[in-house]
């Protein structure tokens, strides 16, 4: 048997790792959740049976939102005029991003999706997130989301009915969700500027939360990381894949998860190292490597997105790091590890409040960005006539989506 297939069978023993467990055991939970819950469920059926979504009402929250508002009432009203501004230029934005990522997808099946599904499952067309990192970072995301909708409606004297939890579901509920229900007959009697300001308080706080989080990585996580950590090269989660066709580093037998620390005898340390060293090679050229296992000689190919450029065939490389000696020697692992978890989080809840608040300005109905064009479009065509634009541009941009997210999944490669 060939190393690297020993290699790939080891890797497939290994797959059922404590996070893939956990989230097994919390979509399992989550189900049972909403059996016995499921006649006070309010289930709205989008494809009957297999895909759906499920609403949990409560009253959680609500006397927090009535004396938060109270107290700073105006500042509210405030921040929620700055968010129409903030709304429509974030809508602008990811309608130009969405847009721009589908035209590669369309030319190049081989680039990197611009959008993807997230999720704690390892996959193509996912957006990996461990599962610890991804359940906090959705109650985070949708508590801040659904809280400061909330808010701004009772800054203005609206009643909100309910808040509670959601799920969206295919076949079993998959993925959490939290929501708060103003009176929508007393919200449409509003002006303009009150509704605006309403729909969109949970994308501004999403966009507001994930600068926050920039700022305690810049200035306290990363120096505290830098301080227990150091980089020892670069590691790999896959080889490339494109049909059945393999790449040098899967024929030379180097395993995935095996940490490259020098190529042709040049210390690789960071990954932009490797970029760096690669780049002064060229198709065809012999390299020696060396990882924290083993040494292997490869002969580079041409790269499928650029065929003047060397290419190894690995997948999602990324930064290697250990704990520094004199650290570990004085503190010991659990210290510098938990440092180092916890910046992995603060990432995660950066990245994720701010792709999934700039999302929900994207004009599709039901989102905030829908609700929100809503309004300027009965302003200028009238009711119905609005309605029918925000029809067809809700079509244009959900086949935008999943063309994008198709493309994750080779959805064009299959034309070539």
């Amino acid at each position: 048997m060939r190393q690297q297939d020993v290699q790939g069978s080891q890797k497939e023993v290994n797959k059922m790792d404590f996070e893939t467990i956990a989230a097994i055991v919390f979509l399992a939970l989550l189900a049972v959740f909403v059996y016995l819950k499921r006649k006070k469920l309010d289930t709205k059926q989008v494809i009957p049976y297999f895909l759906y979504f499920s609403m949990y009402r409560t009253k959680i929250g609500i006397s927090l939102m009535d004396s938060a508002a109270k107290k700073f009432r105006k500042l509210v009203q405030y921040l929620g005029y700055l968010g129409i501004f903030i709304g429509f230029l974030g809508m602008a934005f990811i309608c130009f991003f969405l847009v721009r990522d589908l035209i590669p997808a369309i030319t190049r099946p081989e680039a990197a999706a611009g959008v993807g599904l997230v999720l704690p499952i390892k996959a193509k067309g996912i957006f990996y997130v461990p599962f610890f990192y991804w359940i906090i970072s959705i109650f985070v995301i949708a508590v801040v989301h659904e809280f400061s909708h909330g808010l701004v409606a009772r800054a203005h004297n609206l009643k909100v009915k309910s808040s509670g939890f959601a799920f969206l579901g295919l076949i079993v509920p998959i993925i959490p969700a939290a929501f708060v229900e103003p009176d929508e007959k007393e919200l449409r009697k509003r002006s303009h500027k009150e509704q605006l300001s309403v729909f969109a308080a949970g994308p501004l706080a999403n966009i507001i939360t994930a600068f926050v989080f920039l700022a305690v990585l810049s200035f306290l996580m990363v120096p505290l990381v830098n301080a227990v950590i150091e980089p020892n090269g670069v590691k790999f989660s896959d080889y490339y894949k494109s049909g059945n066709k393999t790449y040098p580093a899967e024929n030379a037998g180097i395993g995935v998860g095996e940490i490259i620390q020098e190529i042709d005898n040049n210390q690789i340390m960071y990954l932009g190292n490797m970029t760096s060293v690669l780049g002064g090679k060229k198709p065809g050229d012999i390299v020696a490597i060396k990882t924290d296992k083993s040494s292997y000689k490869i002969k580079l190919e041409k790269n499928p997105e650029n065929e003047s450029a060397a290419f190894m065939g690995i997948s999602q490389p990324e930064q290697s790091t250990k704990i520094k000696e004199d650290v570990k020697a004085k503190y010991g692992e659990f210290l510098p590890n938990s440092i180092s978890w916890a910046t992995g989080l603060f990432i995660f809840l950066y990245i994720l409040n701010f792709g999934i608040g700039l999302f929900n300005l994207v004009p599709i109905g039901p989102l905030d960005g829908g609700r929100m064009l809503q309004l300027p479009l009965h302003k200028y065509f009238g009711e119905k006539k609005g309605n029918k634009v925000l029809t067809y541009v809700s079509l244009v941009f959900f086949l935008i989506i999943l063309m994008n997210v198709g493309a994750g999944f080779g959805l064009f490669g299959l034309f070539n």
